[in-house]
């Protein structure tokens, strides 16, 4: 877990989750590559987010937290264990950009895996904003399941991901698109 907690908002930094039942609560990330999995069940009222660098899974130790099957395991048992049922649980990803052009495109790979991992645990996805060139900051309500990312340009997310400290200044965004 160990998010960086700001009053009522939780920064979810790379190789962690959260999870919450408290309706003030928002969560907040900043997205490259990497893939942010904002699942919630709606009857028990409790939702959390993770962050994730990699797709699949690490052989072991510290490693593990960087990888989307670690992390995407440990939110789905921190939401059971607050009353949440995997059949109810709904799920909106984020992330995957391809944001540097030289390297191999992880952002599409962890979109696939997110997409393919949510479809084997029977976990329906009710929304996504998957790939492009463009990093974006996410934020979600754990509660209500609304959602809002924040477009950033090329150089504004290789500042942010760099950055991505609670008290960094944050970039301003190009566009708000508002997941309910």
């Amino acid at each position: 877990m160990n998010p960086v907690v700001q009053k009522n908002r939780l920064h979810i930094v790379q190789g962690r989750f959260d999870v919450s039942d408290r309706p003030e609560v928002v969560m907040s990330t900043i997205l490259g590559s990497c893939v942010a999995a904002c699942l919630r069940d709606p009857v028990a009222g409790v939702g959390g987010m993770n962050h994730f660098l990699l797709p699949g899974s690490a052989t072991a130790g510290a490693e593990a937290t960087r990888y989307g099957v670690h992390l995407m395991e440990l939110l789905i048992n921190a939401l059971l264990k607050k009353g949440a049922r995997k059949s109810r649980m709904e799920a909106k990803i984020f992330g995957g950009a391809q944001t540097m052009t030289r390297i191999s495109n992880v952002g599409e790979q962890n979109g696939i895996f997110a997409e393919r991992f949510l479809q084997d645990e029977g976990i329906m996805v009710i929304g996504s904003s998957l790939g492009g060139s463009f990093g974006r900051k996410v934020e979600y309500w754990p509660v209500s399941g609304r959602a809002r990312q924040s477009t950033l340009t090329g150089a504004e997310t290789v500042r942010a991901v760099r950055q991505e400290q609670p008290d960094a200044p944050r970039p301003a965004p190009v566009n708000d698109v508002e997941f309910f």
